[in-house]
């Protein structure tokens, strides 16, 4: 079965075809990070634009890149929520303008949903039930995947997301936008207890966390520095910086896999493009005698693969939509 799936929830326009929900025909993706950058972050109304007139010329470049014509395309998927309302809108009205046009079934899939999805083309043998930690700009939620759509949420972020607080953290510094990355480099060789910061536990529940506390220590440090004239250590700012986030992810959601009995655990979302934070639970797994699976790094960020993947088991599961769809900015995982 082929998909034709879509993804902008945010600052990527992103067309693929999967098929049968595990193999990648075509993943074309445009990023608009460099547009929103001299801003510090995105932009929605530019956002929406960009997708506006990229959407169409990725779909052409998809169908031509797999070889295939629009007859063979069996079903049509789009991330339909969580994101930028008007981003969002871009993709889900033209999902269902192809849908209607190739007379094919249009499937909604929740972005988040895609973002665990995507370990699912990394990994051919993987497969449900496990302990998953989603973390990225918008989201931070550690989840029990019962089955492909049998979800329940554990735990989540009561204020920032991890992702979130990386792209402060990174404009507090200097660094461009996004900042994930930039952190992740300038972090390599820094001392990560050069600085210490706090790790939240949240009252009546272990597995929700909080990163406003984080983003706000950081911002006062480097504030209080520039108004006593001291020099911060930037590299092992960095360091510590993601240390700490990297210790309110791992230790959680490796107990939670404890509590649960699950021996496989999954990692998926642009934080976990982090290079420290894939050392961490890679050690832990092994510790614990787990099997982890991360994406490459290629399947972290938004992707429209993954919203294909994940919409061959929405399909699978019954669901559909029809002319009425509507996007929305938020919407509960399960």
């Amino acid at each position: 079965m082929k998909i034709l799936a879509f993804e902008s929830t945010c600052d990527e326009t992103a067309v693929a075809i999967v098929e049968d929900g595990r193999k990648i025909l075509t993943d074309q993706i445009l990023s608009q990070a460099d547009l929103h950058a001299v801003y510090g972050g995105v932009v929605p109304e530019i956002a929406s634009r960009c997708h506006v007139e990229a959407i169409s010329q990725l779909t052409r470049r998809a169908l031509e890149e797999a070889k295939l014509e629009r007859k063979d395309i069996d079903a049509v998927a789009v991330s339909y929520a969580p994101g930028l309302i008007g981003a969002v809108l871009v993709g889900v009205n033209f999902a269902k303008s192809c849908a209607l046009a190739l007379g094919v079934p249009l499937i909604p899939v929740h972005h988040i949903r895609g973002h665990m999805a995507a370990n699912y083309l990394a990994y051919p043998e993987l497969e449900p039930p496990f302990l998953c930690l989603a973390i990225s700009g918008g989201n931070t939620l550690l989840v029990d995947v019962r089955d492909y759509t049998d979800m329940h949420v554990l735990g989540a972020t009561r204020d920032d997301a991890a992702g979130e607080c990386f792209d402060k953290t990174a404009r507090v510094l200097g660094l461009p936008y996004p900042g994930g990355k930039p952190i992740d480099l300038l972090s390599q060789g820094g001392d990560d207890t050069k600085y210490s910061f706090p790790i939240a536990h949240v009252d009546g529940n272990p597995y929700d966390m909080s990163f406003s506390g984080l983003k706000t220590a950081v911002i006062n440090l480097v504030h209080n520095a520039e108004q006593k004239g001291e020099q911060i250590d930037r590299a092992g700012l960095a360091a510590s910086f993601t240390k700490a986030v990297s210790d309110s992810l791992v230790p959680r959601t490796m107990h939670a896999a404890e509590e649960l009995g699950y021996d496989r655990i999954v990692v998926a979302g642009g934080v976990a493009a982090n290079s420290r934070i894939r050392a961490d639970f890679q050690r832990a797994a092994e510790s614990a005698g787990k099997k982890l699976y991360i994406p490459p790094l290629r399947l972290c960020g938004d992707n429209g693969a993954m919203i294909g993947a994940q919409g061959y088991y929405e399909y699978l599961a019954g669901v559909r939509a029809g002319s009425d769809l509507n996007a929305y900015a938020t919407m509960e995982l399960g």
